[in-house]
């Protein structure tokens, strides 16, 4: 297969982490056609971020949220970028220091993702709306 691209919509949700697999994969049905592959995931936000980690127990993801909002607090006092409220320069503290992409191995038409292992949507604003991400799909 050459190289394919899409760009996909996510529906928008609220401040936190959401796993994302599935959407991704029904997005993308040409991943079943790849022996072997990669899937490169972009998000096209400043204030959202693309991570893998735990599929399985939802109190990671909380977990993972609760830490995030310490690290970066709102109204702190050294954030001078407060135009577009509290919660827009520490999302583009976290957007930062998780990234804007991710990519996983395909493997006989599946994603090569561990057991416990699933994609994550960052929504680090509070009503981010509606997030673009575009997949780049390589493989044979």
């Amino acid at each position: 297969m050459p190289w394919h691209q899409t760009e996909l919509r996510l529906k928008p949700r609220p401040r936190g982490f959401h796993l994302i697999t599935q959407e991704i994969v029904a997005a993308v049905p040409e991943i079943a056609r790849l022996k072997v592959g990669l899937l490169h995931l972009f998000i096209r936000h400043t204030s959202a971020s693309l991570a893998v980690n735990e599929n399985a127990d939802p109190d990671v993801r909380a977990d993972l949220a609760r830490w995030l909002d310490r690290a970066v607090p709102e109204n702190a006092p050294y954030f001078e970028h407060t135009a577009e409220g509290a919660d827009d320069m520490p999302a583009h503290v976290k957007s930062a220091v998780l990234g804007p992409t991710v990519t996983v191995p395909i493997r006989d038409g599946r994603l090569a993702l561990g057991t416990w292992q699933g994609i994550y949507l960052g929504e680090h604003r509070d009503a981010g709306g509606a997030r673009s991400v575009v997949a780049t799909l390589q493989g044979e």
